[in-house]
């Protein structure tokens, strides 16, 4: 991989260093041309890993015969360990600053604590519920198809909402995030537009590609009118609750389909 051409190899060094907790050390290299924005298109390729994770433990586990509950359970720690739950420690700052905090500048407040609060803990509680839930109902053969698309999707979000909204706050890494250059937006949005339909079929991914917008347009909105703009917190949010979201309409969409 030192053989890649130096764009990518940075592009990759801050995709996987900015949403997992995997080592990337021995690829950086001092002199390379990193960019926050220019990698947005490993994202949704990062999150369609993690699903493939995540799927590939509840297929080994099944043949354990182990339960579909914990072997769901058990499929989301893994792929918590491998974001270092990132996503998840957005979603309760998000729900705690905007549950708690009355101005802009106090929900700013309560979202840069890093203690959380009642509004994270719920939030947090249910978004994982869901997860587990939506998993442990999943055919094996289903979860090997539709936790990468979802991953892929819920990221895909993501830059989605930097397209969207200026950043809320003049520092921290989501206000590094400037002007997303065309090639990497298409490269970023492409792929699992088109993954989605593949591995899905026809209905079910059209689907998920409507869910995905509607959940991006709505966070949009809703961190548009509590902060006047996009977070780190925010864009982890997004990415965790669009896999909740994808899990549950996805399946259906395919019963339906099937139906």
């Amino acid at each position: 991989m030192t053989n890649l051409p130096a764009c990518l190899r940075a592009d990759i060094v801050c995709g996987v260093g900015l949403l997992t907790r995997l080592p990337m050390g021995w690829l950086a290299r001092d002199g390379l041309p990193y960019s926050m924005t220019r990698c947005v298109w490993t994202w949704p390729i990062i999150g369609a890993l993690c699903g493939m994770m995540g799927a590939g433990v509840v297929v080994a586990l099944s043949h354990l015969r182990i339960a579909p509950l914990p072997a769901a359970t058990i499929a989301v720690a893994v792929q918590l360990l491998l974001t270092g739950g990132l996503h998840e420690d957005g979603l309760a700052d998000m729900a705690d600053g905007f549950g708690g905090g009355a101005t802009h500048a106090r929900k700013l407040e309560i979202m840069r604590d890093s203690r959380i609060g009642s509004y994270g803990m719920m939030a947090l509680a249910l978004a994982l519920l869901a997860r587990v839930g939506a998993i442990s109902a999943l055919p094996t053969g289903l979860a090997i198809m539709v936790l990468p698309v979802t991953g892929a999707l819920a990221r895909a979000a993501m830059a989605g909402l930097l397209v969207m909204l200026p950043p809320a706050r003049s520092d921290g890494v989501a206000a590094t995030m400037g002007h997303i250059p065309w090639p990497a937006l298409l490269a970023c949005v492409l792929p699992p537009v088109m993954l989605a339909p593949w591995l899905l079929g026809t209905w079910a991914g059209t689907v998920a590609i409507c869910a995905t917008l509607a959940l991006g347009g709505g966070m949009a909105l809703l961190a548009h009118r509590q902060i006047g703009g996009h977070t780190g917190d925010v864009l982890g949010a997004t990415a965790c609750l669009g896999e909740c979201v994808l899990l549950a309409v996805v399946p259906a969409a395919l019963g339906c389909a099937a139906g």
